[in-house]
């Protein structure tokens, strides 16, 4: 034990980081739950009722390989699935397994997905088009009916040391699920073997599931081991803010998924507050130790639909657009769940958990969103200022901070601005340069980089000047002075 810990430690010093660290910066992540994508092979749908939200409905690994043209057309690079391994054959709270979180065997594909030749088919199909496999892992718990809770009670913490701890988070179970105990050798072995067995299926970088329920130093040794295999790590800490990410970041994640920005962007740009909450979490970046790995996301399925979240359907198109569009302006890396690119609707799980609609089902609002979408990536990877760029705010006036926010992209010779506009009609801004921190030459109306959109910016006689369209976000190239 004494030498896994010290290698641990030689695994996460700042000089092994600097050499073997991962990263995905740089790319775009589209979030798939395969039951819920497209029903590729209907021989393997077995109890699929797709009336009820909480049963099986047919997608599968098949189905997923057939749609990756339509994945790689939007422009993500990478594809994370949530799990597909053999989940508990039986419903529990009059609810299937189809979201993969309940697993009886971590080494195989349930059947209802496939099969791990059909596995294998997906990650070539996916690695031939050029994008990356990130799939989720589970290492805090078993399926509520799986048979090792039963053949292997020594694997679990017990009632009675959930009872006596200090510590519920890490011994007592999540949603009632049994618990597995890491400082168990055999649960230890397992799970690492795992990482290891999927690994050598070709997958390229892990999303670990609820990674505050697990404790700390078995997380440590996993993280070790990928750091060591050179597979980039994402963990879900439900509702951690910078400090949280920061925090494991330092502690051998790559990356974690930001969700105080996910709250403030909905409050900002969904519900119509102010977006001082947003300027306030990007003004804490600076803590992040990688903050081009932090994850950033809309929504997901484990919240309510980011176009859920106003009370008028007929705006939620235009609003995801503005989300999408602020979203892939900001140093990080996006992920767009499935559905979003469309402005799907869907409140608390399982309603965010609707079956995916392709092109040939969409009314004009979805195709809009997803043409705007699709043009906001095409801006974002032509530029290495929004794809790797640092990201630093300006001061913006104190007047204009609850409908303006700015801020600039920079890498190498190239300088992006990016501008949020919450108002609610057309309005153009002027600002002293010396009031927003810039030193900038003068430049002729100059177009977004997100070609469908007019929005334009003029810099003359020490001013900034924008014309921005109500409730939108645009990115501008700028020519700074030397």
């Amino acid at each position: 034990m004494r030498c896994l810990a010290t290698l641990t430690a030689l695994l996460l010093t700042p000089a092994a980081l600097a050499q073997a660290t991962p990263s995905m910066e740089g790319q775009i992540i589209y979030q798939v739950m395969p039951d819920r994508f497209f029903d590729g092979d209907p021989a393997n749908n077995a109890g699929v009722d797709r009336a009820n939200l909480r049963a099986w409905h047919g997608g599968d690994l098949a189905g997923l390989t057939q749609k990756i043209p339509y994945i790689k057309s939007l422009g993500a690079t990478a594809i994370w699935l949530t799990p597909v391994y053999q989940q508990q054959a039986k419903s529990s709270f009059d609810t299937a397994a189809y979201h993969g979180y309940w697993p009886e065997n971590f080494q195989n594909v349930d059947p209802h997905f496939g099969s791990l030749a059909t596995f294998d088919t997906f990650v070539k199909t996916a690695k031939d088009a050029g994008m990356k496999v990130i799939l989720d892992q589970v290492i805090n718990h078993f399926g509520y009916e799986a048979s090792a809770v039963k053949q292997h009670p020594a694997w679990f913490h017990t009632q009675a040391q959930c009872d006596a701890t200090n510590d519920q988070d890490t011994v007592c179970p999540l949603a009632g699920l049994p618990d597995l105990n890491q400082q168990q050798p055999e649960v230890k072995k397992m799970l690492l073997d795992n990482a290891n067995f999927w690994r050598a299926r070709g997958v390229d970088a892990f999303r670990y599931d609820a990674i505050k329920h697990v404790e700390q130093a078995f997380l440590q040794e996993l993280l070790a081991q990928d750091r060591a295999a050179g597979t980039w790590t994402l963990g879900e800490w439900y509702d951690a803010d910078t400090g949280t990410v920061a925090e494991w970041q330092n502690n051998g994640f790559d990356s974690l998924f930001l969700f105080s920005l996910q709250s403030a962007l909905k409050r900002s740009i969904m519900n119509g507050q102010s977006l001082r909450g947003v300027r306030e979490v990007l003004s804490r970046s600076n803590e992040l130790p990688r903050p081009g790995e932090v994850t950033l996301f809309l929504d997901n399925h484990d919240v309510p639909r980011f176009a859920q979240a106003t009370l008028f359907e007929d705006e939620a198109p235009q609003l995801t657009r503005y989300g999408l569009r602020a979203l892939l302006t900001l140093r990080g890396i996006p992920v767009i769940w499935q559905g979003t690119e469309i402005a799907m609707r869907g409140g608390a799980d399982p309603d965010n958990r609707r079956d995916m609609r392709f092109d040939n089902q969409w009314n004009q609002s979805e195709k809009m969103v997803f043409d705007a979408t699709r043009t906001a990536i095409v801006a974002r990877k032509a530029s290495p200022a929004l794809n790797h760029g640092v990201q630093t705010l300006l001061n913006v006036p104190d007047s204009y901070q609850d409908n303006l926010l700015l801020f600039t992209r920079v890498q190498d010779e190239q300088t992006v601005l990016a501008a949020w506009h919450n108002g609610k009609e057309r309005r153009t801004y002027s600002i002293p340069l010396n009031k927003l921190g810039l030193s900038t030459r003068d430049q002729a109306v100059t177009k977004s980089l997100f070609t469908d959109q007019d929005a334009k910016v003029s810099i003359s006689k020490g001013y900034l000047h924008l014309s921005l369209p109500a409730k939108d976000a645009a990115a501008f190239p700028l020519g700074l002075e030397k």
